[in-house]
C-alpha cells in the first residue's frame, strides 16, 4: 500500500548509494508505472517513477529538473542511484545557502550540483513541506525517506555515509 519506510537517524549532508526496481507494470491504479521517490532529509526527492521522463519523472530532481530516462534499466531491473547531497546552509533560521545535489545514474552522471529551491508537495512530503508553500526550510535535521504511493518499488544495497562538505561542492 502507500506508506515510507524512514531512517531513525537524521542526517545532514550525505553521499548515498541505493540499488532499487520496479518489478511489474500497475496501470489499473491509474497513475502509470512504478511511482516512488527517495528524500533526502525527509524533504528534497529525488523521483523513481517508471515511464515519466518529466521533471516530476525517473530520475528527476523532483520539479526542478528532468533526467534522461535512457539511463534506466527498465522494469523488473535493477538501477542505482549514487547522490552526493549537501544540505542547505543557514544563519540563524535564514537559508544563506541552497541544497545541492549531484546525481549519478547506474553510474552516469546525470545531475552535477543542482539547487533545490523548495520542498515539494505539500503538508504530506516530508519535513517543512507545508511551510510557507515549500519555501520555508528549516535547518532540522531530517532522515532518509523511501516512499511509496502505491506501488511496488525494492531496494537493496542501501547504504549511507555522512559528510562534512565545508566547500561549495557536491562533486564526486
Amino acid at each position: 500500500g502507500k506508506g515510507a519506510i524512514e531512517t531513525k537517524d537524521e542526517h545532514c549532508s550525505i553521499q548515498l548509494h541505493i540499488e532499487w526496481k520496479t518489478p511489474k507494470t500497475i496501470v489499473s491504479s491509474g497513475q502509470g508505472r512504478g511511482n516512488s521517490g527517495i528524500y533526502l532529509q525527509n524533504r528534497y526527492e529525488i523521483q523513481i517513477k517508471d515511464g515519466d521522463s518529466t521533471k516530476h519523472g525517473l530520475g528527476a530532481v523532483i520539479n526542478e529538473k528532468s533526467a534522461p530516462y535512457d539511463m534506466y534499466n527498465g522494469l523488473g531491473k535493477w538501477n542505482s542511484y549514487d547522490i552526493k547531497f549537501k544540505a542547505a546552509r543557514f544563519i540563524n533560521d535564514s537559508i544563506i545557502d541552497q541544497p545541492k545535489v549531484t546525481v549519478y545514474f547506474n553510474e552516469k552522471l546525470i545531475h552535477d550540483k543542482v539547487s533545490i529551491k523548495k520542498v515539494w508537495g505539500g503538508p504530506f512530503s516530508g519535513l517543512d513541506g507545508g511551510n510557507n508553500n515549500g519555501f520555508g526550510i528549516t535547518p532540522r535535521r531530517g532522515g532518509l525517506k523511501l516512499q511509496s504511493e502505491g506501488h511496488e518499488v525494492l531496494y537493496r544495497n542501501v547504504w549511507i555515509k555522512e559528510l562534512d562538505l565545508k566547500n561549495n561542492t557536491t562533486a564526486f
